[in-house]
């Protein structure tokens, strides 16, 4: 019996007013105890006292017993083990005792059937638990000579009792672990949202304030020199700052468009604006709808590494589509070295590993950087925005 299931001892009092509801209702089936009850009472069984006292007995501790799974109630499983080894006892003395005199003592195997059905966790030892209380019906019937109609009405009553027990048990076991697997994925998705939300966050502002903190730069340098064009640069601050405002306030919605043209096309924008001469490659078929997606923020974050650390003076972008998949390099001629991973690496890295891809960043043998974003077997789209 080392497989009964008992609740946590956390169970909530909506758990247990529902249990103690069942429990309610399982004492609904005392009613099938009122003839050897009765028995009693007029004197039909000897010793009377010894009857009632053990019938008395073996009702309050059914309710117990089934008030521990169906309610939630906190019992050490040694003491709920014992407890159902004492209530088989207790039905097999009764009914052995008594199940030759007057009336059905043979009901009392029905409850521990369905007792033990109840706790019993795997359906294998539920239904042998059933399968014994039966077998008991079947011995002490004959043993008393009971006749056989009899006997097979009483064991046929304690199998579908005991068998539609562990079936209701199973199902009520199966929907509560339902349930812990529902919060368990509501939890997860609002993580996984949250995690997307920074991300975002992230990527947004993150290259659009080093766009807007290059552009202030050559607006003080320039503010001295050529105060018509730092007066263009400044206003080309604000529409930045514009963008970047409407950017964030569509994340927050939801409904932002994340396009690989159009993130190309802000990368040509702000290398060109400072200065960054740009090439960029394509062959092949169209990026598919994952990697257009994917290959935008890694463009986006490329640039923002260009534009903060390279002091670079080119910086060449190639795309490739073939039915092996699709590659985006970003590459530059700065100072190079190693970066550190950081947010932004990382957060590429998670985009392209959904996808299936990959994301290397090495340095170049001459110097500046290059960064490396695969997605195989992509399948392609019908077409792709305007570079």
């Amino acid at each position: 019996m080392s497989d009964v299931s008992l609740p946590a001892a956390g169970a909530g009092p909506g758990t247990k007013r529902r249990g103690l509801l069942l429990v309610a209702a399982h004492a609904f089936w005392f009613w099938l105890l009122l003839p050897p009850a009765a028995a009693i009472a007029h004197g039909l069984v000897h010793p009377a006292g010894l009857a009632a006292a053990g019938l008395a007995v073996f009702a309050a501790l059914y309710l117990v017993l089934v008030a521990v799974p169906v309610a939630g109630l906190a019992v050490r499983p040694v003491l709920y083990h014992a407890g159902l080894g004492l209530l088989a006892l207790l039905g097999v003395a009764l009914a052995g005792a008594y199940a030759g005199g007057p009336e059905g003592w043979l009901v009392l195997l029905m409850y521990v059937a369905t007792a033990g059905a109840v706790g019993v966790n795997r359906g294998g030892w539920g239904f042998g638990w059933v399968g014994g209380a039966t077998a008991a019906v079947v011995v002490i019937g004959g043993t008393h000579r009971i006749p056989g109609d009899d006997i097979a009405q009483s064991a046929l009553l304690t199998m579908l009792a005991g068998a539609m027990t562990v079936a209701f048990a199973r199902m009520a076991r199966l929907v509560d672990e339902l349930r812990r697997t529902q919060r368990e994925l509501a939890r997860t998705a609002v993580e996984q949202e949250r995690l997307r939300f920074a991300r975002d966050l992230h990527d947004l502002l993150g290259h659009t304030l080093s766009l807007v903190v290059v552009k202030a730069e050559v607006v003080r340098r320039l503010t001295p020199l050529d105060p018509a064009r730092a007066t263009a640069e400044a206003a080309d601050i604000e529409r930045i700052g514009r963008t970047a405002l409407a950017e964030v306030r569509e994340a927050v919605t939801g409904y932002r468009d994340h396009s690989f043209g159009r993130e190309l096309a802000g990368a040509r924008t702000a290398l060109a604006d400072v200065g960054i001469a740009v090439t960029v490659r394509e062959s092949g078929q169209p990026l598919g709808v994952e990697a257009d997606d994917a290959f935008g923020w890694v463009v986006r974050e490329g640039v923002t590494n260009v534009l903060r650390h390279s002091r670079a003076s080119r910086c060449d972008i190639e795309v490739r589509t073939d039915g092996c998949g699709s590659v985006l390099t970003v590459r530059d001629d700065g100072v190079g070295g190693r970066p550190e991973p950081g947010n932004g690496l990382r957060g590429l890295r998670e985009r392209l590993g959904r996808a299936g891809g990959t994301l290397e960043v090495a340095p170049l043998p001459g110097g500046g950087l290059q960064l490396t974003a695969q997605i195989p077997g992509t399948q392609v789209s019908a077409a792709r925005a305007g570079w």
